[in-house]
């Protein structure tokens, strides 16, 4: 592993070093997708190997969505899971309180949020430092990520939690690129490109394919790609979530000070000490994870308000996906459904298993007879 990461800290040290120009533009391709390789096998090689390396960190993942604490040490994680769940943390004015991933529950306009108190990352966690490797672990089976500041010290730190989690694939508030790479046996590269690029050139592109020896693929590019997306693709193993930033301890800090933070994007400003705006936090979480509440309405019966089907994630909240994620064979015994709500043009109104459903839709199922 060691020799991992010297070989990372090298390549780093050389993109560093090169300007950046059309000259050296196939060079610096290279060598990041050969920062990525090395990346990945420092990953797999700091698996779990036995004498239960990963203890207090397999939580059974429950509830609607999942929603990691990750910061520092000593930013609030721990008084803010307790604020916000019935579950005691331990917090302490000393360093690493937290040294296992204790979780919670907060309902949250119907949905079972479980959140995870993290203990706190140091830099360089993602190459093995600390328990970072554990900790960003459980952060990639998130749904959503906090990432919990200090408001009384630099946003430098916002910089180093981005990079360490950038490190093992995780993408913060970004979509999936438009790029698509299929590799074949034969025939070369076709590369199909529908916009202009800035940023590639198909020199580069070839020289990133072939770093990882791929030389007979279909590549078509839908957007104005940078050489990490394109990596991205060929790795495979990214994963793009939401995420906010809350801004602890504003109750040590001035409204000027307040006023200029209000500029970093996707961040919402809290005292977990004083209970500060955490209902602000948790709509936007729950703005953030995109859910579409559904609920039910049994024949003859008025609908149940207590207990919506939560329909999460980047797909569309059809009809269809309601009947799986209420039954996986209910789709099969489907003839059509009465729908109520904001996704229809008059109540009820006949829809198809195709038809789109808005939040707080109510729904009854007709089966055939």
């Amino acid at each position: 592993m060691s020799s991992l990461v010297s070989k990372i800290k090298d390549i780093e040290d050389e993109m560093a070093r090169t300007q950046i120009n059309k000259n050296t533009m196939g060079h610096l391709c290279q060598l990041k997708a050969k920062l990525a390789k090395y990346k990945r096998e420092l990953l797999l090689d700091a698996g779990p190997k036995g004498g239960g390396g990963g203890e207090g960190f397999d939580v059974r993942a429950t509830g609607d969505a999942r929603v990691g604490f990750v910061g520092f040490p000593s930013v609030g994680k721990s008084t803010l899971l307790t604020s916000l769940t019935d579950v005691f943390s331990e917090a302490a004015s000393y360093e690493f309180t937290t040294l296992t991933c204790i979780p919670g529950i907060k309902y949250w306009k119907g949905a079972k949020i479980q959140l995870l108190d993290l203990p706190g990352i140091i830099e360089g966690a993602n190459d093995g430092k600390g328990r970072g490797k554990q900790v960003i672990g459980v952060a990639r089976t998130c749904s959503c990520i906090i990432i919990v500041l200090d408001a009384m010290k630099s946003l430098s730190q916002k910089k180093i939690i981005e990079r360490e989690l950038e490190g093992v694939g995780i993408r913060l508030n970004k979509t999936p690129p438009n790029i698509v790479v299929k590799k074949k046996e034969r025939g070369g590269l076709n590369l199909a490109v529908s916009t202009r690029l800035t940023q590639l050139d198909e020199d580069s592109i070839r020289t990133i394919l072939a770093e990882y020896r791929i030389l007979s693929a279909d590549v078509r590019i839908n957007c104005d790609a940078t050489p990490d997306e394109l990596i991205d693709v060929i790795e495979g193993n990214r994963v793009y979530m939401p995420c906010v930033y809350a801004l602890n301890k504003i109750d040590a800090i001035s409204m000027e000070e307040l006023d200029i933070l209000d500029a970093v994007p996707h961040y919402c400003p809290i005292s977990s000490h004083h209970k500060w705006n955490l209902d602000g936090l948790m709509d936007m979480v729950f703005d953030y994870l995109n859910m579409t509440r559904v609920y039910t309405k049994p024949k003859g019966q008025m609908p149940d308000y207590t207990a919506p089907v939560i329909i999460r994630g980047t797909e569309i909240p059809t009809v269809e996906r309601f009947c799986k994620k209420i039954h996986r064979q209910l789709i099969n015994d489907f003839k059509y459904a009465w729908v109520w709500g904001a996704s229809v043009k008059h109540n009820p109104m006949r829809a198809g298993k195709a038809h789109v459903l808005k939040d707080e839709d109510v729904l009854q199922i007709v089966k055939k007879l």
